[in-house]
């Protein structure tokens, strides 16, 4: 048999047969009508190579962001680039918070890059102490990511103590990278975003995707916003030719026509989360405040191996995010989707049955 690394990631619905995932935080209303109509109008053109620039796109999404297209840089989802900004920057040291997306440490790691991290600790909420990550940074310290709402807690920083963060990272001629992935899922994303002051601080470079959204996972499409030109020439002096695919940049193009998806994602999202909440609290599990579309809890009694909550639910063909791999955390941890109500219903009674 192959040799296989780990997945560390939730939507590994490929070596399990699974019902319902809860472990991959995406829309709950699936792939928007004009995002598949565009895909398929569009499947004659598929047959050739794809614009390695990506000017469609990007100039779609300068229109939607408004800001310059020179500032974006588009790639094979938000890990891609991840991994094309590290490959860049080259960091000797990085800093990073835990728990947090796994991904960049993976990346760093792969560079050879030392990481320092900034620890939230469950006597605080998991909650990320800003002067504290402030302290933690000098001119060692090439390049920092900070994932905004944080994965997997569920947690937004408000803008200005974001924008704080990044002048202490200009100061010291750090990257900054603010991965906002999961803010178009909050109740107010413009509260929390940064991408209005790309152009005010050195080095402050806004991630963002298709993946979660609009439900485009499998496509592959993430982007970048940044001020610095210098930047975005290191990472296009890195990337891969074609590194993303012209189905998925026609599919990018037509989803950023889908305002009224998006809305109704948000609602439904809200509604849905407090739903949730309420059944997880009702069940003697400890539930952190998530503002995002998924949510984080902790539960006291879980057990090892085949008694825990996790292989439990997956004997029943539910897919739960165990986030026992997570720097910080420990068994007992999990992190679900918000669904629409009849697959949160169905979740909740497997739930009360197995408690």
């Amino acid at each position: 048999m192959r040799n296989v690394a780990e997945y560390l990631h939730g939507g590994d619905i490929y070596s399990q047969e699974t019902e319902l995932d809860y472990s991959a935080n995406i829309s709950p209303l699936g792939l928007p009508d004009g995002v598949r109509q565009a895909v398929m109008a569009g499947l004659d053109s598929f047959s050739v190579y794809p614009d390695s620039q990506c000017r469609k796109l990007i100039k779609a999404l300068a229109v939607h962001h408004g800001v310059k297209e020179e500032r974006i840089i588009c790639g094979n989802g938000a890990a891609d680039l991840i991994f094309q900004i590290i490959q860049a920057v080259k960091p000797k040291k990085a800093l990073l918070t835990a728990p947090s997306f796994l991904e960049y440490e993976q990346a760093l790691k792969a560079a050879g890059t030392r990481i320092v991290t900034c620890v939230m600790k469950k006597e605080e909420g998991f909650q990320l102490d800003p002067e504290r990550w402030i302290s933690m940074l000098d001119s060692s310290i090439n390049i920092a990511f900070l994932c905004n709402p944080n994965n997997p807690t569920g947690f937004a920083l408000p803008k200005e103590t974001v924008k704080k963060m990044a002048e202490a990272c200009s100061r010291n001629r750090t990257v900054l990278v603010v991965d906002e992935c999961f803010n178009e899922f909050l109740d107010d994303p413009e509260a929390s975003s940064v991408l209005e002051s790309i152009e005010d601080y050195q080095g402050l470079f806004v991630l963002k995707a298709f993946t979660k959204l609009y439900a485009m996972a499998g496509f592959r499409l993430g982007y970048g916003i940044t001020g610095s030109q210098e930047l975005i020439s290191a990472m296009e002096a890195v990337r891969q030719p074609w590194s993303v695919s012209g189905i998925a940049q026609e599919a990018g193009t037509a989803a950023l026509k889908e305002k009224d998806y998006v809305s109704q994602v948000r609602l439904l999202v809200r509604e849905e989360r407090e739903y949730l909440k309420k059944g997880l609290s009702d069940l003697s599990f400890t539930v952190y405040d998530s503002k995002a579309n998924y949510l984080f809890f902790w539960v006291p009694d879980d057990e090892d191996g085949e008694n825990s909550l996790y292989e439990k639910m997956k004997k029943r063909k539910i897919l739960i995010r165990s986030c026992h791999n997570y720097e910080g955390l420990q068994r007992g941890y999990y992190r679900i989707c918000v669904k629409d109500r009849k697959s949160n219903e169905k979740l909740l009674t497997a739930l009360e049955d197995i408690r």
